[in-house]
């Protein structure tokens, strides 16, 4: 549970830099060609980055590592193998993407050809793609330490990444330079900050991790073997993202505002389930190791009853209050109120998909920690045809707002596809006694949370127009949110504080 923690404050600390990076962008750009632009060109990398590091090689290095390192074999010389052979194939990716760019910017976004944002987005791509480098394989020594238990320096990374930006547009609007390129050029700079963090982090933790000579051992090819599945399952996620960016990119501001509404829903998103994820893939991996199901089965049910005991009433709140969220984060400058009201929207539909988003986090490792990555392979295809049939479909009857719908359609459709995958997997698979006696009280606090913040966001309507005002008055919802549910949720015994407290002691 401390790794959990520790994994979600230093999220928590990132998104909430991320707001202040999101909202300096917004208030300087608006949802123009350049902020566009900006959004295609860093897409791009971290597309590629999930594609190749987290969604496909750490799937398969964490528990092949964790293994090792409970059956005390040498995990450091499997870790510099894995180590050289993911460079050797970002450097050759990186050179190839730079002569395609073009390209790629069409695949991603056809409907800018021939508009101001399409040679911006080549521009841009260019200039923000070697951050694939420097971050997909800080994201492979970031599986080397939460293997190892240290969880702190991986989850700090991301932080530099917005510290940079910000400072970069700071610097930018100081001196009265250009704001998308500072914004653009402190993208590669930022993925060299964070290489070096955690690169220094493995190292104090015992293992040093230096490139050399690429070797197709016979580790290598299990490697391989087991994360060529998991890299095709990752594909097809990033083509849910291509087909969505792709509708969107023929609707005018649509890419922005839909990008604008992802950063604020991935701020639970990131806290409770990639947290969850991080910790409970190389947890369960030793466990299964040592043949421990009762102690797996225990892992997944508590990880999944604190995460939805956070996801729940996040996603409540995104359904409720979408205005006044978007409007007091992102409204100023050069962003209108069509632009909040569009965001909100989208806020809204991802709401509904957001408790879909964390059980896919959870549920996946179970496949992962067995290295079977063909099975959410082929779910992932199921769910990519439904995002593509509702995307395609209803855009031309219902416009962009389609792809946010397709997307939280298909995501609770993977849902469905990996729990029923988990079924053969026995009892270690199966929520116990105590998950399945909360989870309804949980359910309903939430809901009842709601109540009380629609009531209150229609008395702080006129607080949350008024300049200055707006701030304290979305940080009063906010409070009486949170106290609402925690209050309901021990009332009706969903949660117990003591086991917060408990969780917040940091174990030896």
């Amino acid at each position: 549970m401390s790794g959990f923690l520790t994994v979600g404050f230093w999220t928590l600390a990132s998104r909430i830099l991320g707001f202040v990076r999101d909202a300096m962008i917004l208030a300087w750009l608006g949802t123009g060609p350049a902020y566009e632009a900006f959004v295609v060109a860093f897409r791009l990398p971290n597309m590629f980055r999930r594609f190749f590091a987290e969604g496909a090689f750490n799937t398969a290095f964490v528990p092949i590592f964790s293994k090792k390192i409970q059956g005390g074999e040498d995990a450091g010389a499997f870790a510099r193998e894995a180590f050289s052979g993911l460079l050797t194939v970002l450097i050759a990716l990186t050179l190839l993407a730079q002569l395609a760019m073009p390209w790629l910017i069409w695949g991603l976004a056809s409907g800018f050809a021939g508009q101001e944002q399409f040679a911006l987005s080549v521009e841009f791509g260019r200039i923000a793609f070697p951050y694939i480098l420097f971050i997909s394989l800080a994201a492979l020594l970031s599986g080397v330490l939460n293997a190892l238990g240290h969880f702190a320096a991986a989850a700090a990374a991301p932080v530099l990444l917005n510290i940079i930006l910000v400072t970069s547009m700071a610097v930018a609007i100081f001196v009265g330079g250009d704001v998308a390129r500072a914004l653009v050029w402190g993208i590669p700079f930022a993925g060299i900050a964070q290489a070096l963090l955690v690169w220094f982090a493995a190292k104090k933790a015992g293992i040093l991790v230096l490139p050399g000579r690429p070797r197709w051992s016979p580790e290598m090819k299990h490697l391989v073997a087991v994360a060529v599945p998991a890299a095709l399952a990752g594909g097809v996620v990033q083509v849910n993202l291509l087909v969505g960016q792709q509708v969107a990119s023929y609707f005018d501001r649509a890419v922005g505002w839909l990008y604008a509404a992802d950063r604020l829903y991935q701020l639970p998103l990131g806290v409770v389930g990639i947290a969850i994820g991080v910790v409970l893939l190389p947890d369960l991996s030793r466990r299964l190791k040592a043949q421990d199901d009762a102690g797996a089965r225990d892992a997944l049910s508590r990880a999944s009853e604190i995460s939805l005991a956070l996801t729940l009433p996040s996603a409540v709140a995104l359904v409720v209050i979408p205005i006044p969220l978007v409007s007091v984060l992102f409204q100023r400058g050069a962003t209108t109120a069509d632009d909040v009201a569009a965001i909100a929207l989208a806020v809204m539909v991802y709401g509904l998909g957001l408790p879909a988003f964390v059980l896919q986090k959870l549920l996946q490792p179970l496949f992962y920690a067995r290295e079977n990555t063909k099975a959410p392979f082929r779910y992932a295809l199921g769910a990519m045809i439904v995002n593509a049939a509702i995307a395609i479909g209803l855009a031309p009857v219902i416009g962009w707002i389609a792809c946010a719908i397709a997307t939280t359609l298909a995501a609770w459709a993977m849902v469905a596809l990996l729990y029923m995958g988990t079924r053969p997997m026995g009892d270690v698979a199966r929520f116990d006694a105590r998950f399945r006696k909360r989870m309804p009280r949980i359910v309903l606090a939430s809901l009842m949370m709601g109540g009380v913040l629609w009531v209150a966001m229609v008395g702080l309507t006129p607080f949350l127009g008024m300049p200055g005002w707006r701030y304290l008055a979305l940080l009063v919802l906010i409070v009486l949110g949170m106290g609402s549910y925690f209050s309901f949720a021990h009332v009706l015994g969903a949660l117990k504080f003591s086991e917060f407290k408990g969780a917040f002691r940091r174990k030896r």
